[in-house]
This record gives C-alpha cells, sequence and structure tokens, in this order.
C-alpha cells in the first residue's frame, strides 16, 4: 500500500484456510520444534500460493518471527547481508537470500533491525516503494528519552514511499517460539493508514495474536514505551511494603534486641536474620491485608455522605483502589514467608541451645512437669487460625491469575475477593489476638515504653472490622444499596429498592 491510499492484497482470505488446518486452534502450543531449528529437509513445503512475507534482519526476534509465520501457514522470504552464515538457523520452510532479493514480492515487510542499521536499508528504496513495513524494534530507556520522534515514525521518514505499521515490539521471542498466552496475546497495531492496520491485523490474528488499533503512527512513541516500563502497577504496593517492613523491623529490633543489651546486658543480636524478620513478616502481611479492604470502607463512607455514587473519589482514593491486587498479592507474599520462616525456627542451633538450658533448669528446680494446659490452647488455637487465614489467603491469590479469574463470573470472582478476602482480614486478627492474648495488659511488654508490636497491627484492621460491621446494620446497608442503584439524595426522583430484599444485596458495588 503506497502513501495515497492504494490497497493492497489483503492476506486473510489467502491464509485463513492453511492456518485452520495447520493450527487447528491450538495456538497455545509451541510451534518450534526441533526439526525446525536442525532445518529439516524433510519437512513438507509450502504451496506456492501461500501468502509471502518478507523480514528484513536476522536476530533472534527474526528467528522466532519466521518460525511463528511458517506455523501460521505463510510462505516466509527472509533478507540477511549474509545469507549462506545464518541459513541454518531459520525453518527450512523459509527461504533466506540477500535483502534485495527478498522484498521484491512480499506487499508485507517486517523490519527487525535496529534503529541505528534503518539507514543501511536506504538502498532498497526503490524496492520497498508502495509496500507495507511492519517496524518491531524497540528504543533503549536513554534512546526513547534522547529522541523525540519514535523509531516508527523515523522510519516512516526514510521511506517516504512506504507505509509503516508499528506492531509486535511488545511481544518477546520466546512469546513468538512458545505460542502466546493469556497475558502476552494482546498487540497495539498503529499506523496512518487503515488499510495496512488492516491487513497487519489480520496477519497478527493468523499468528493467535489479538491486535488492538490505537491509532495513527503518532501513537507509537507511546507503544515503544510500554516495553521499558518495569512493573508499573507494583512500584508505589511495593514501596508501601518494603516501608512497613523497615518501621515493623526496627521497631522489633528495639524491643527484642536493642532493650535487652542495654537494659539487661544479654546479646541477642543472633535474632535479627531470622527471628526479627519472623516478627515482621507477619505484621507486614496483616497491615497490607487490612490496606486492601480500607479503601472500599472509605468509598462507601463517602457515598453515604455524599447521598451519591456520581461524584468521583479524590485521585488519592481511586489509585488506591486501583492498587488493592497487588497490595493483597504483597500481603499473601510476606504471610507465605511468615509460615517458611515459622517451620525454620526449630532447626535454629540457638533453639536446640534454649531447649537444653531448659531442660537442665528443670532438672535443677525439681520440676517434673511444665504443662500448662492455658498456654497448650491458646497455641493450638493460634496455629489453627493462621494455617486457616493462609489457606484463604491463597485462594484469593490464584484466584487473581488471569487464567483463574477469566474463567469466573462477575458474582463468583466477587464472592472470593470480597467476601472469603474479608474472612481472612478476621481470621488474622483472631490470630493476632490469641497471639497476644493478656500480654497487652502485662507490665512486662511494655519495652523502652513501647507496646507490643502485635496491638499496632489490630489497629487498622479492627478499624475495617468495625466499620464494616456496622455497614450491615439495616438504616446503613439500606442506604448504601440505594446510592449504588443510581439513588441521589438531593434528587427529586422517588426511588425505591426491589422487594426482595436478597436482590438488592446482589446489587454490584461500583
Amino acid at each position: 500500500m503506497s502513501k495515497t491510499g492504494a490497497s493492497k492484497p489483503c492476506v486473510s482470505q489467502m491464509c485463513q484456510p492453511i492456518v485452520a488446518t495447520k493450527l487447528s486452534g491450538k495456538m497455545d502450543k509451541p510451534l518450534i520444534s526441533r526439526r525446525l531449528v536442525d532445518s529439516d529437509s524433510s519437512l513438507a513445503e509450502f504451496p506456492s500460493e501461500a501468502p509471502k512475507v518478507g523480514i528484513l534482519g536476522s536476530g533472534d526476534f527474526a528467528r522466532s518471527l519466521a518460525t511463528r509465520l511458517v506455523g501460521s501457514g505463510l510462505s516466509v522470504v527472509v533478507g540477511s547481508r549474509h545469507p549462506k552464515r545464518i541459513v541454518g538457523l531459520f525453518p527450512s520452510a523459509a527461504k533466506v537470500t540477500f535483502q534485495a532479493e527478498a522484498v521484491g514480492s512480499p506487499e508485507v515487510i517486517f523490519v527487525a533491525v535496529f534503529r541505528e542499521h534503518y539507514s543501511s536499508l536506504c538502498g532498497l528504496s526503490d524496492q520497498l516503494a508502495g509496500k507495507i513495513l511492519v517496524d518491531v524494534s524497540n528504543p533503549t530507556e536513554q534512546e526513547h528519552l534522547q529522541h523525540r520522534e519514535s523509531n516508527a515514525e523515523y522510519l516512516a521518514s526514510l521511506f517516504p514511499t512506504c507505509t509503516v505499521v508499528k506492531a509486535f515490539n511488545v511481544i518477546s521471542a520466546w512469546t513468538l517460539q512458545a505460542g502466546p498466552r493469556d497475558g502476552n496475546r494482546q498487540v497495539p497495531i498503529c499506523s496512518d493508514q487503515p488499510e495496512a492496520k488492516r491487513t497487519v491485523s489480520e496477519l497478527a490474528h493468523a499468528m493467535g495474536f489479538t491486535p488492538v488499533d490505537v491509532g495513527s503512527l503518532a501513537s507509537a512513541q507511546e507503544i515503544e514505551a510500554i516495553p521499558l516500563r518495569l512493573l508499573p502497577g507494583w512500584k508505589v504496593p511495593t514501596i508501601l511494603a518494603l516501608g512497613l517492613f523497615i518501621f515493623f523491623y526496627t521497631y522489633n529490633f528495639i524491643r527484642d534486641v536493642l532493650q535487652p543489651y542495654v537494659q539487661e546486658n544479654k546479646n541477642e543480636f543472633y535474632k535479627l536474620p531470622l527471628s526479627v524478620v519472623n516478627t515482621t513478616l507477619p505484621c507486614v502481611a496483616y497491615v497490607l491485608l487490612s490496606l486492601v479492604y480500607l479503601p472500599g470502607v472509605l468509598a462507601a463512607t463517602l457515598q453515604l455522605w455524599r447521598g451519591t455514587k456520581y461524584h468521583r473519589f479524590p485521585d488519592w482514593l481511586d489509585h488506591w483502589l486501583q492498587h488493592r491486587k497487588q497490595i493483597g498479592l504483597l500481603s499473601f507474599f510476606c504471610a507465605a514467608l511468615h509460615a517458611v520462616y515459622s517451620v525454620c525456627l526449630p532447626v535454629r542451633i540457638s533453639y536446640r541451645y534454649n531447649l537444653v538450658n531448659l531442660a537442665i533448669k528443670q532438672v535443677l528446680t525439681n520440676k517434673s512437669h511444665l504443662w500448662v494446659e492455658e498456654n497448650v490452647w491458646r497455641m493450638e488455637i493460634y496455629l489453627s487460625l493462621g494455617v486457616l487465614a493462609l489457606g484463604v489467603l491463597s485462594l484469593l491469590a490464584v484466584t487473581s491469575l488471569p487464567s483463574i479469574a477469566n474463567s469466573l463470573n462477575w458474582r463468583e470472582f466477587n464472592f472470593v475477593q470480597s467476601t472469603l478476602g474479608f474472612v481472612a482480614l478476621v481470621l488474622s486478627t483472631l490470630h493476632t489476638l490469641t497471639y497476644g492474648w493478656t500480654r497487652a495488659f502485662e507490665e512486662s511488654s511494655y519495652k523502652f515504653y513501647l507496646p507490643p508490636t502485635f496491638t499496632l497491627t489490630l489497629l487498622v484492621p479492627c478499624v475495617v472490622i468495625l466499620v464494616k460491621g456496622l455497614f450491615l446494620l439495616p438504616c446503613l446497608s439500606h442506604r448504601l444499596s440505594k446510592i449504588r442503584r443510581g439513588w441521589e439524595k438531593d434528587s427529586a426522583v422517588k426511588f425505591t429498592l426491589p422487594m426482595d430484599h436478597a436482590l438488592a444485596q446482589k446489587t454490584s458495588h461500583v
């Protein structure tokens, strides 16, 4: 297709029958095989009428792209400056030749070279005139900040007689080989020519991906920035988790290590690598879990106060609501580490020394029986509640996976994440209360006049549980249900809930 918009042959009608017979819709299976890598000549050649696609480049991405295109029923020709050197690296069904020959017949050509090598293709300008160039390159972070124009726009400036399409830059070479998965199936596509976007979109469909039209070529810079992002949704939750960990670790260090050293002349610095960490992890997990449900409580409170659901939440609350999934997963991670650390506690050599010293002390004091019924029951209940809380948290973490979440309807997902999540918070609260028992009322527990750590962790969760309990009162739950169904306090429109109270409770909490 030329810049004037003249249409070129569409690949969909030619390649769809081949895709149906070769792949049978099972795009999740790897296409690359040992025979393809070794260029086994026994592989059947593709029919001459198969749609032909060109690739300029011979790197890892170009090889993976050729493998995926061949497996999708397309005829592939690869252009390289040294074809004899790299022919064995490509599937035998792909033709490897010189660049000038490779760009002759294909209408769609993938440019799989780095930006600094674009100028080396300028000698092919006449052969490339009127063709669709698919730019799959990605800049480095420094290049992205340095250049005002995207790689695709720069390529378009070098080849004004071609139509440039930005696509497949967010797909890794491994994904091309192993097959697309739920998390990386989408392919953003942008171009100034709709017909060119449609052609490349049909290619993406044939390869098992889901094309997403993001507009004109000016959007290429935004698309090229996607691979440069490092877990953008995890930055704030991770900083929050690290901040809580540092705070509670320092607090536990002062109470459990520094206080005995200063006031009792006991050297207990050996607790720093394991004991203090194991005391800190449940605090972080518990507070993070409460922070998952606190923004929902604040949002409901705002709706009750405003008397409407149509006013925007403050930006900080809106961002907080959007990060609940990441905060919950970090809570599960800390809880799982706490479980592993707790299992390792009896393996410590310090634990063995303390056990021997306790036995010697028992013999010297002529105490034959140290069984304390209350402590035994407390520890049994404490461990049982901890295991239950970790089990529910594990269920929440599993249902957060896209492959599992996509198999649940909204009611099922809401029940697991909201109802069972709140159950996990209640179990964690009971677990913490059982651990503390009566220590909060003992003077010896206030080291350096600092309260026990578990009392600090109980503050936010108890507030969340208390407010959630208040929302169950008929006067508040009825009003909140009306608001979430569209009722407004200052509206003149009369609004009544359905007679079936159970139906009202199924209202989406949006």
